[in-house]
């Protein structure tokens, strides 16, 4: 008997076998489909799907025998991943002085071996797909293709579970920075909040104290320290709402009366005589995540009617509930957003430059907001717009 040789690049073939994460997995279901399929096209009592262990021949998948491994020194498939042949065909082990006296051969009657390397992107042999039986046989054209075909297969699937790992352990270090960052914004408006409530309470103080007193200048200064507190403020707020999103997804479906959800929306948003909330709904009742929909609706609405010059303002919600999906419409009368501004209006910190009632600008978070709770609600959303004709915001969102 002739043991296999090691591969001169070894070391790096061995890492490159660790990284699928292979090694003493239990058996699955998709590699033993692919087994049981080479047994039967090939016509053989035994295949495997090997990996090339340090000293070992780890067998993934086995079709035909019972044991999960051997030692690589009596391994055909040690022989086949150093030839440089795209498969090793040995007709009759029992005349082959590399398998003479052989357990695999003696003991296991393993005449017949069929084997095609399963080579990764790198072009390393991490192990084979092979075929045995207990008396000599040849193949034929199709049989050998079949084997060639499947060891591709064999490796798109160790690729895929590569991928996958790599997204998981992504996925896992932004949901580790998300919640850094979510800390971040408590902490920095936790900080901020209070020396902001100093400012803006000494700015009244000195007004109310100095009246008379000041010059036009003096006076400008106090309003402009005032409304940067105010804007500073809504940041903090909004950033606070913004990494908070994440929380309201959580919250179960469940079936919401309109006439609810129209209630809540004029108590929160409808304060003023010159302002009116309009629906549109085929159904008395819908599916939704109710806390999510409610800061979604609430953002809209707000929007709405705060960036809106008309003496009579109006917000229109439509909604068209089926079994898989909700689909909304928030349509305003305002005062619009320019052309340019559209395909980055729901981008964090992105703002048209439009003033709302107040005089005052936004922040660029809330549309951002929002947009990110209805994908995590499984929707899309868009904006249709025109300067001083009005909004339209159209979003979708499954009610399961």
């Amino acid at each position: 008997m002739i043991p296999p040789e090691l591969p001169n690049d070894e070391s790096l073939r061995q890492k490159a076998v660790e990284k699928y994460q292979l090694l003493d997995t239990i058996p699955e279901e998709s590699y033993d489909n692919i087994t049981a399929l080479m047994a039967y096209i090939c016509n053989v009592p035994i295949s495997l799907i090997t990996l090339l262990d340090n000293d070992r021949n780890f067998l993934k998948s086995h079709h035909g025998v019972d044991i999960n491994e051997s030692p690589r020194e009596i391994s055909f498939c040690g022989h086949a991943i150093n030839s440089e042949n795209d498969i090793t065909i040995i007709e009759d082990a029992r005349a082959d002085e590399r398998f003479a006296g052989n357990p695999l051969v003696k003991d296991f009657k393993a005449v017949f071996y069929a084997g095609v390397p399963l080579v990764d992107p790198s072009g390393f042999k991490l192990g084979t797909i092979c075929v045995y039986d207990d008396k000599p046989r040849k193949l034929n054209e199709e049989q050998i293709m079949a084997l060639k075909a499947m060891s591709k297969q064999v490796i798109n699937l160790f690729d895929q579970r590569y991928k996958n790992f790599q997204l998981m352990r992504l996925q896992k270090r932004l949901m580790g920075r998300n919640e850094e960052l979510k800390k971040f914004a408590a902490t920095v408006s936790h900080d901020l909040k209070s020396p902001l409530a100093n400012i803006s309470s000494l700015t009244d103080m000195l007004e109310g104290e100095s009246q008379g007193k000041l010059s036009e200048e003096a006076q400008s200064y106090l309003m402009h320290l005032r409304s940067s507190s105010n804007q500073l403020r809504r940041y903090i707020d909004g950033m606070l709402e913004f990494y908070k999103s994440e929380e309201l997804v959580h919250h179960k479906v469940e079936k919401v009366r309109v006439q609810d959800l129209i209630n809540d929306l004029e108590n929160m948003a409808v304060n003023e005589p010159n302002a009116k909330l309009v629906f549109e709904c085929n159904t008395k009742s819908i599916q939704i995540n109710r806390a999510a929909i409610m800061q979604i609706l609430l953002n809209l609405v707000v929007n709405g009617l705060k960036y809106n010059g008309k003496s009579e303002r109006l917000v229109t919600i439509k909604i068209k509930a089926n079994q898989s999906l909700n689909a909304f419409e928030v349509i305003d009368n305002g005062d619009g957003m320019p052309g340019e501004f559209l395909d980055q209006a729901f981008d964090l910190f992105s703002i048209a430059g439009l003033k709302d009632r107040r005089g005052e600008l936004g922040t660029g978070i809330g549309l951002a907001t929002v947009k990110k709770l209805v994908e995590s609600l499984g929707g899309t959303i868009k904006v249709e717009s025109k300067s001083n004709q009005g909004t339209t915001f159209i979003f979708d969102t499954c009610n399961t």
